[in-house]
């Protein structure tokens, strides 16, 4: 297996917004928040629903590696209820491995609320239900040691067991990589994720704004000075200035695609990745890995839905 993914299982919702929606129940454009099952109703109740899908946002990276032909797993905690099964179904009919046994739980499966304004920026809403609680046991050793590479997600940790599921993860594997998410995750988190992008991880995903988040710093060019500093893989979307990657002493920058009629922007930094770990397990050079990335997110942001 070319890559292994593990993140939430999430069934994604999406729904088209005005910005008074948001400004009505205290939303921040552009962010992710954590909801509980009686506010996900709540919010849901009068929204006209535009899309259902298996999501969660390393599995959409995942899904994107088994589009350009690369085998591919995928771990992630679902119940035995309707969404479980759907987006086992989901995962499958992308030719994704789910290697998770589905059994009954006590809390239901994970629904994302996206929502969608006039200006194409998402804002998400996550119940996170039992994508949330797991643990070391539904990692796979073996599966883990088979992988090339074992993908993360920095929405899937937290205290306790998923933190415990994480360091299984990363200590098994041969190469890790993580994507920082969302700001939200960074500032929720950010002792412990400073900590895994200097000393565990080989590959961390970011846009500009989560990693200079990370490192409190105000000019792009000391993230440049870090990457270098700490010797490990950091690859940055920087939105209209393109994105680049920073190896050692190596810096290559790759140009963001014009004229673009862009419709939604959910799934633009997963299906980069998908792109750019495509081109690294598949040897190409950083600079190809670069613009396949770019390829794959110019073409999700002009589609509705974070799949292509």
């Amino acid at each position: 297996m070319k890559i292994l993914g593990i993140g939430n299982a999430i069934v994604d919702v999406i729904c088209k917004i005005d910005d008074n929606f948001l400004d009505k129940n205290g939303l921040k454009k552009s962010t992710m928040k954590l909801v509980n099952e009686k506010e996900f109703k709540n919010l849901i109740l009068n929204l006209k629903i535009e899309k259902t899908i298996s999501g969660g946002s390393v599995a959409n990276s995942i899904v994107g590696l088994s589009q350009l032909g690369n085998e591919v797993g995928f771990i992630g905690k679902v119940n035995d209820d309707d969404l479980g099964r759907k987006y086992l179904e989901g995962l499958e009919k992308e030719q994704v491995k789910f290697h998770y046994k589905i059994k009954s739980e006590k809390i239901p499966t994970g629904t994302c609320l996206i929502l969608i304004t006039p200006d194409s920026e998402r804002t998400m809403c996550t119940f996170l239900g039992t994508a949330g609680k797991i643990s070391e046991s539904d990692i796979n050793e073996d599966v883990v040691k088979q992988s090339e590479i074992t993908f993360l997600e920095g929405y899937l940790w937290d205290k306790g067991d998923p933190q415990k599921a994480f360091n299984k993860a990363i200590y098994k594997s041969k190469q890790s990589a993580m994507s920082l998410s969302d700001l939200f995750c960074v500032e929720r988190h950010k002792d412990y994720f400073l900590d895994l992008v200097q000393n565990k991880l080989n590959i961390t995903f970011a846009n500009e704004q989560e990693i200079m988040a990370l490192i409190n710093v105000k000019d792009f060019k000391e993230v440049i000075t870090f990457a270098k500093k700490i010797g490990k893989m950091i690859v940055v979307t920087r939105g209209e200035k393109g994105a680049i990657v920073i190896e050692n002493d190596k810096v290559i920058e790759c140009n963001a695609k014009k004229d673009l009629k862009i419709t939604d922007l959910t799934g633009a930094g997963d299906l980069f990745a998908a792109g750019f770990l495509h081109g690294y397990v598949n040897k190409l050079s950083l600079k190809e890995s670069l613009e396949k990335g770019t390829e794959l997110s110019s073409k999700v942001i002009q589609q509705v839905g974070a799949r292509l």
